[in-house]
C-alpha cells in the first residue's frame, strides 16, 4: 500500500512559479514509477502532465508543460516533485501525483496507476 500526500499549491501570477511535492509513505516508493496529472474545471480528468521512472533517469513530459515543468524525484526523502515555472492561466487545476510499485519505466497513462494521492489546487491569475 503506497499513501500519497500533496502540498506546494497556491495562487500564482502569471509568469511566476511554484515547486509541488508528493510524499509517499510505504516501502515501495524507490522501485514505483510516479507521475502527474491535473484537473482543471470542466476539462478531462487527470491530464497528464510528468512522469519519471523509478530511478529518476528517464523522464516524459505533456507538449503542453515540456520546457517549464521538471519533475524530479528524492527516493532517500520518499518525496516526488514538480517545478513549475512560467506559469500560465491554462495551467490551473487540481495536480495529482500517482505511482504505479515495481515498474521500473516511467508510465503515462492515468490507467497504469495505481495510487493517487487527494490532489493540490494550482491556481495562476492573469
Amino acid at each position: 500500500q503506497v499513501q500519497l500526500v500533496e502540498s506546494g499549491g497556491g495562487l500564482v501570477q502569471a509568469g511566476g512559479s511554484l515547486r509541488l511535492s508528493c510524499a509517499a509513505s510505504g516501502r515501495t516508493f524507490s522501485s514505483s514509477a510516479m507521475g502527474w496529472f491535473r484537473q482543471a474545471s470542466g476539462k478531462e480528468r487527470n491530464e497528464f502532465v510528468a512522469a519519471i521512472n523509478w530511478s529518476g533517469g528517464m523522464t516524459y513530459y505533456a507538449d503542453s508543460v515540456k520546457g517549464r515543468f521538471t519533475i524530479s524525484r528524492d527516493n532517500a526523502k520518499n518525496t516526488v516533485y514538480l517545478q513549475m515555472i512560467s506559469l500560465k492561466p491554462e495551467d490551473t487545476a487540481v495536480y495529482y501525483c500517482a505511482a504505479r510499485a515495481g515498474a521500473a519505466a516511467y508510465l503515462i497513462q492515468k490507467g497504469e496507476y495505481d495510487y493517487w494521492g487527494q490532489g493540490t489546487q494550482v491556481t495562476v491569475s492573469s
